[in-house]
């Protein structure tokens, strides 16, 4: 199980990052300041760190520096409100492994870390099947019982939210925050309207509504124990 550092001194997003990542099955530990960071960061019990910039005590570029005096050599993934130019190219050469901008979508924060943890492990698989769905990773294909059909980026995120967690119940909630980031509105009913769309395209059958609480992915053929999809 990956051991998750977050150093991130904004609770609502330490919290939104904690609970995608425990989710995915990683164990996550929260840190809201730099030194703390750095302390952590150098016991050896982390996989990898998600490191803001705009930390207290000392700022998030001072502890990547720190590390890599130290030989520390554990993947950094810089997750800041600055997205100049300036401060990406600072904090690529600075040492950090990956930058990426706030506001920020889960999945894709999810993706990146995967990727860095993958660099010394066997990989991941690229493409994702379940009951005659099939969805390529790296093409950013979706094949439905062999007809590529074709997707939007939010399509194709919410596909694959449903994929990785096959036959399980998924909250609008979760469906929210791991499509369309932490910076949503939680009355929002963009999550009904996108399941609608991956219905028309890719089978209504597959996308059982479990009243009340959200969604899950079954295969066409199976005998749901749930109520029918919704029209």
């Amino acid at each position: 199980m990956s051991r998750i550092l977050i150093a991130e001194d904004e609770p609502r997003i330490a919290a939104f990052i904690e609970k995608g990542l425990r989710a995915a099955g990683m164990t996550p530990t929260v840190v809201g300041d730099g030194r703390g960071a750095f302390d952590y960061a150098m016991t050896g019990g982390f996989d990898l760190v998600i490191l803001d910039i705009g930390l207290p005590i000392i700022d998030g570029f001072s502890v990547l520096r720190q590390l890599r005096e130290a030989r520390n050599e554990l993947p950094v993934i810089i997750l800041t409100a600055r997205d100049s130019i300036t401060d990406t190219v600072a904090g690529l050469e600075g040492g950090a492994d990956d930058y990426m901008a706030k506001p920020f979508r889960f999945e894709e924060l999810l993706a990146r870390i995967r990727l860095r943890l993958r660099e010394d492990r066997a990989p991941e698989a690229m493409v994702l099947h379940h009951g005659g769905l099939s969805l390529d990773l790296r093409t950013r294909r979706a094949t439905v019982d062999g007809r590529t059909v074709e997707l939007s980026a939010r399509e194709f995120s919410l596909a694959e939210t449903f994929l990785r967690h096959p036959g399980q119940v998924l909250s609008r909630e979760q469906l929210l925050s791991r499509v369309w980031g932490y910076d949503f509105d939680p009355g929002s009913n963009v999550v009904d309207v996108y399941v609608r769309y991956l219905r028309r395209k890719l089978g209504s059958d597959r996308f059982m509504t479990v009243r009340g609480i959200g969604y899950r992915l079954v295969s066409p053929d199976a005998d749901g124990d749930g109520p029918p999809p919704a029209p």
